[in-house]
């Protein structure tokens, strides 16, 4: 396992080979169907940014993609094998843009969401990045995106998170869970966050109120109410969460359990149902790409205001490990992959 730089630097970067290295995969599997092979370095057009990609992230998304589980991830990414490179979070420096883009500049240090982040170069539009907070290493710029607007939207849009509001985060120690215990508390709620034993001090450092460890305590039998149950783990019935809501609380889900069929979605669709016939509401989103929240969080970032928590980083050889860890539900924060 490769060490976290601690430093970033940036110089303008050279014209890339015709080739590049990148995590591929060609069919649904565990993480032995990762290899490490060399590929055609993508090809810019009028509309593109070519991005040096010094590190990417890794979600819960890239596990379920690998694995094609549930099985109606396969919809979107094919019936018979996921989209060649893996990754979706990446921070890297652009090395060339095409001539109808006006936001970056060969020299610049960007971080964004695009799908094929495992290699050593990417292609994307430029309404997929935003600039690298200047106080952060590509390691830890990497970490941030799909986690970070996945909490910000959350709680922001969806849960509609009002100062004074009691919000529980029940899956507080990984990506999403670090970012939504600071997010929470920058939008002026009380914080109770559930998470495991090795998990606690980390997710009290970043300023969660209470902090609960669910191998001890069973945070649905308590007498405590929720203005806002925001549900990552995806560990609890749907009727004990919403026991502890409040009579007009809002129970958001996140995260669903590693079934392969209709079981998570069953559970979503019965607590749609039921919320209207309650003021009670249960709700489910998909995070959106948003170039302006991700302005939103590199202006959190930079203020010192939320913290990217980064657990390990491994190198792109060993993205196969760094995947298993993650599938693992071990990781303090994020796992990051150096390029």
């Amino acid at each position: 396992m490769k060490a976290l730089a601690l430093v970033s630097d940036s110089p303008l970067e050279s014209q890339p080979a015709t080739t590049m290295k990148a995590i591929v995969q060609k069919e649904y599997g565990g993480p032995d169907k990762l290899e490490l092979k060399d590929v055609p370095t993508p090809e810019l057009d009028d509309d593109g940014v070519l991005v040096r990609v010094r590190a990417a992230s890794l979600n819960a998304l890239d596990w379920r993609v690998m694995r094609g589980h549930p099985y109606f991830v396969r919809m979107s990414e094919g019936w018979r094998g996921p989209s060649p490179i893996r990754g979706i979070d990446l921070a890297g420096v652009v090395v060339a843009v095409g001539k109808n883009v006006t936001q970056f500049e060969p020299g610049d240090e960007v971080f964004g969401e695009r799908g094929g982040a495992l290699a050593e170069y990417l292609v994307g539009t430029e309404d997929r990045f935003a600039h690298k907070p200047e106080n952060l290493t590509f390691e830890e710029a990497a970490a941030v995106p799909c986690a970070a607007l996945t909490a910000l939207q959350g709680l922001r849009d969806k849960a509609q998170l009002k100062p004074g509001q009691k919000v529980l985060i029940n899956g507080a120690g990984g990506g999403v869970g670090t970012f939504a215990v600071q997010i929470a508390k920058w939008l002026g709620a009380e914080a109770t966050a559930v998470c495991g034993p090795d998990k606690m001090d980390t997710v009290r450092s970043l300023g969660a109120d209470r902090v609960i460890d669910y191998t001890r305590e069973d945070f649905t039998k308590t007498d405590e109410r929720y203005d806002v149950v925001y549900d990552i783990g995806g560990n609890r019935s749907l009727r004990r969460c919403r026991r502890i809501l409040t009579p007009t609380g809002t129970l958001v889900f996140v995260g669903m359990p590693t079934f392969r069929f209709v079981k998570p979605m069953l559970r979503v669709v019965r607590g749609t149902l039921r919320s209207r016939f309650s003021e009670q509401k249960a709700l489910l989103y998909m995070t959106q790409h948003s170039q302006d929240d991700l302005i939103v969080m590199k202006e959190l970032l930079e203020a010192g205001t939320v913290k990217p928590v980064v657990d390990r980083a491994y190198p792109l050889s060993e993205a196969a490990e760094a995947i298993r860890y993650v599938e693992q539900n071990r990781a303090k924060g994020k796992v990051v992959v150096t390029i």
